[in-house]
């Protein structure tokens, strides 16, 4: 149905295909197999400030999200569907594939990895860096993915080593040219990633709690991004209202206070976590106006929107890094049902 519709639409791919020497996918038992034509919009609409979550070729909540999302800042009716209409508005962007070959390097490669990275508190404190379990791991979010999709998308791909050639969702950024005033570990953070130079400039933010997504609008209140979002529980429900952004924290320690988390083990002590991807916030905190509460990244972006959190707003660490070249300290966030 889908091909059809691309036929009659008039539209030669927006994808159809990934790159014509990428092996065959097989999907994992009770899985469907990856949708080529998903996979390629997903990669699109990452690339275009539209987050579709993690990339997998695979309907869901969060691409629902991120369509309607473009189809309202091109004037379509928001169907959250891949229908003519907005194959049509994709179709100009075809040119970025859905995969894209890469051969790895040392630094795409370098740790360090802790494997299990203990759960404790005072565990955690105790480690240089929170940091990825695994080579794998660290490919997999570079890559706006889950270590399952790499595997999928590379069968018998065999060992990860400096040299050796895989296929990734093809989130490469435009540009890598940073601003020079940049501290350099958040440079390689940005770099690690794949978060482009180029982003919007965001004025101020509103946190949809029946969407669950995150939007960036520029001062002419004009939708630039859009991130899925995982926002409040029943025990630290969303504080409906309007605050401010303080301060934007990269690569931020974690001051872990039991006192602040209903779900804290007995015994649990205050403690310094050290930064990493895998800590509590991830990559970034943007500290807000209301105390105790602020955006950050995840240790699990395959949760986001599907899980609840501590209140706070919760992004993928990619998500996350580019919200934080988007805004600046003093601007609006609103908090709204």
């Amino acid at each position: 149905m889908r091909k059809k519709l691309l036929v009659a639409a008039g539209i030669a791919a927006i994808a159809i295909a990934p790159l014509a020497a990428a092996p065959e996918p097989a999907a994992p038992k009770g899985k469907p197999p990856i949708d080529w034509t998903i996979m390629h919009a997903q990669v699109i609409l990452d690339s275009l400030g539209f987050s579709p979550g993690i990339v997998d070729g695979r309907d869901g909540q969060s691409l629902t999200a991120a369509l309607k999302a473009f189809q309202l800042t091109r004037g379509l009716k928001t169907s959250g569907e891949l229908d003519r209409a907005t194959l049509g508005a994709l179709h100009e962007y075809r040119a970025r594939r859905p995969t894209t070959r890469v051969t790895l390097d040392p630094a795409m490669l370098q740790g360090p990895f802790f494997n299990p990275l203990p759960k404790d508190p005072e565990a955690q404190a105790k480690l240089p860096t929170l940091g990825y379990t695994r080579p794998l791991e660290k490919l997999a979010e570079m890559f706006h993915t889950t270590p399952e999709i790499l595997v999928e998308l590379n069968p018998g791909g065999g060992e990860i080593a400096p040299g050796r050639a895989f296929f990734f969702p093809n989130v490469l950024p435009e540009s890598r040219d940073y601003p020079l005033d940049i501290k350099p570990e958040w440079r390689q953070t940005l770099t690690d990633l794949n978060v482009g130079a180029r982003q919007p400039t965001g004025d101020h933010v509103v946190v949809d709690k029946s969407e669950k997504v995150l939007k960036v609008f520029d001062a002419d209140d004009k939708l630039v991004a859009q991130f899925s979002a995982s926002m409040g529980s029943q025990h630290d429900p969303l504080p409906i209202g309007t605050w401010k952004i303080n301060v934007v924290d990269t690569n931020p320690k974690f001051h872990f206070n039991p006192d602040l988390f209903w779900d804290a083990k007995p015994g649990d002590e205050k403690t310094l976590l050290p930064a990493g991807p895998n800590g509590p916030v991830g990559v970034v905190w943007l500290d807000l106006s209301k105390e105790h509460y602020g955006i950050h990244g995840t240790p699990e972006p395959q949760n986001i929107g599907r899980t609840q959190s501590h209140g706070c707003i919760r992004l993928a660490n990619w998500d996350a890094a580019r919200l934080a070249l988007m805004i600046k300290p003093g601007a609006e966030v609103v908090f709204q049902e």
